[in-house]
């Protein structure tokens, strides 16, 4: 059956003044829609969805994105046996904001959200809005949350970590999560398991700054723990064997006996820093720690995809496997640029940045039943369209902002590349300075330099900026000797279907072009054209 193509985002046809006849034909449609192909299989089944949310995964750390010094075969059989995107991205290029925009389908520049968010904070999602969880328990799904959270608990802050931490995510509509409450790289270095820490000893409790902070095991770039008490939950936290856990909670929980479909969301610590591979995984790589830690990634890949196909769920299971941001140049991504793994690729730019490193990332989906084997898409995508894309696969609508937002990229998913549903795409940086648009061919950045980490010692943390390019051998023309020329335009235009690379800044060769892109952008702000 033909798959009727929408002309607006999920939800927008709804709100348009339509006479008796276009009614009549919509609801028609609507029907032929939900008997056919879109959101229904031959037997009338939903399909049960993994979205793999990975930390840090640049555009070239997978060898089915072109590496050569890390080996993903489970990873890379996902796209063999799917569809590979080449021109996907985050609608941030820092965590928090990226990982809000997949929950919400909102941009989370509207919201004020540009940096990841600080320890002890509350809650930073309205409870009452849709999310990709809530939409789909509205549909009897049974969802679940494994991984880092790292978007806030309760409704004050700062955070009773011994009291039940709500709201967090069973109030955004999980039946369940188990992962970890922060970061990998900071404290509280504990598990929480729905609404609790686990372990916690009510005799013992977690005391922010309290002294002498719990044992913890220390690794490069990994922060101070600045907690006392607790000791048996701190107990439970090993950083190496992060992977085996959030491995086996998430197969336990796709091999549970049910009668609904389910919606299993995962963000993994991997590839965020520090570095800690279990020991099998050590060595393994030509790219450093750094790849190692790649290497363990696919292995939990691996035994997700093992667990669908023993539960004889293969065919009718959507698997999607993304990133949250570009690569980071972190000291193990520059030893790993050393040894001639460049996490993004040829990209310029890294996390936190508006150049293409920053934000385009890899992004995979493998569902049997519906999507072509070895397919290639270029279509353009951003991580807030998955609310839209999941509302068309069950058959819902979406309303308020997050219709304005996100845009179903079902079709592409299905084969219709003929039709591209998103037409432009905003791009945030760390800096709220350095705002992209993306519109066709062209990305424009409405400042001089990335907008992201500005270190200038190579060996730093956080490398970044022109000063990188003296490391990475980066060409741009505003660029030189790691330094921004004093000829160099206010802001950037590219060309990105002949300069992926970013090579050009063509901002005083296209201004028409750049000044309708600065006019839209500001619209998009909400600010007056200037």
């Amino acid at each position: 059956m033909r798959i009727i193509p929408r002309k607006y985002p999920i939800g927008l046809a709804a709100r348009v003044k339509c006479s008796l006849n276009d009614v009549i034909v919509a609801l028609l449609s609507l029907v032929i829609v939900s008997c056919g192909q879109v959101h229904e299989t031959e037997n009338g089944a939903l399909p049960n969805i993994i979205l793999i949310n990975v930390d840090d995964l640049g555009y070239g750390d997978l060898s089915c994105y072109g590496a050569t010094k890390v080996n993903t075969p489970h990873i890379d059989r996902l796209a063999s046996e799917g569809m590979k995107f080449t021109d996907a991205h985050s609608a941030s290029a820092v965590c928090t904001p990226s990982r809000y925009a997949i929950l919400t389908g909102k941009y989370p520049f509207k919201e004020g959200l540009w940096g990841p968010l600080r320890l002890n904070q509350k809650l930073i999602v309205d409870t009452t809005q849709i999310t990709i969880a809530r939409l789909l328990k509205n549909k009897a799904y049974q969802t679940a949350y494994f991984g880092k959270w790292h978007l806030g608990f309760g409704n004050e802050t700062p955070t009773d970590w011994n009291a039940p931490l709500v709201p967090g995510p069973l109030q955004l509509g999980f039946d369940y999560y188990y992962g970890i409450p922060f970061v990998n790289s900071g404290p509280p270095y504990v598990f929480v398991e729905n609404d609790r820490v686990v372990g916690l000893d009510a005799d013992d409790p977690i005391v922010f700054g309290g002294k002498p902070a719990s044992k913890t095991p220390v690794y490069p770039h990994k922060r101070e723990n600045l907690f006392a008490g607790g000791a048996k939950a701190h107990a439970l936290y090993k950083d190496n064997e992060m992977g085996k856990v959030l491995a086996e909670k998430s197969v336990e929980w796709i091999r549970k006996d049910r009668d609904s479909p389910f919606f299993l969301y995962l963000i993994p610590t991997h590839i965020h820093h520090p570095f800690t591979p279990a020991s099998k995984f050590e060595g393994s790589s030509q790219a450093g720690i750094y790849g190692d830690f790649i290497h363990e990634l696919d292995w939990m890949v691996g035994e997700m995809v093992a667990a669908v196909e023993e539960m004889g769920m293969t065919d009718n299971t959507l698997i999607i496997l993304t990133s949250n941001n570009g690569g980071m140049l972190s000291v193990a991504g520059q030893e790993a640029w050393k040894l001639g793994h460049h996490n993004n690729g040829e990209l310029l730019g890294f996390k936190y940045d508006a150049w293409e490193g920053g934000h385009r990332i890899p992004l995979i989906a493998k569902w049997p039943a519906k999507i072509q084997k070895g397919v290639v898409s270029e279509a353009l995508v951003g991580n807030l369209d998955y609310l839209a894309t999941f509302a068309e696969i069950i058959g819902e609508d979406l309303e308020g902002e997050a219709a304005k937002d996100s845009f179903s990229f079902l079709s592409s998913l299905l084969g219709s590349e003929d039709r591209q549903v998103r037409k432009e795409l905003v791009l945030a940086p760390r800096h709220e300075s350095h705002l992209a648009l993306r519109q066709g061919k062209w990305l424009f950045i409405d400042a001089q330099g990335s907008g992201g980490f500005t270190s200038e010692d190579i060996g730093s943390q956080t490398l970044g900026g022109a000063a990188a390019h003296v490391f990475t051998k980066h060409i741009n023309s505003d660029i030189e000797d790691g330094k921004y020329k004093a000829s160099a335009p206010p802001a950037q235009l590219y060309d990105l279907d002949s300069d992926l690379s970013q090579t050009t800044n063509l901002y005083n060769q296209f201004p028409e072009i750049r000044d309708q892109m600065r006019a839209r952008l500001n619209e998009l702000r909400g600010q007056d054209e200037q």
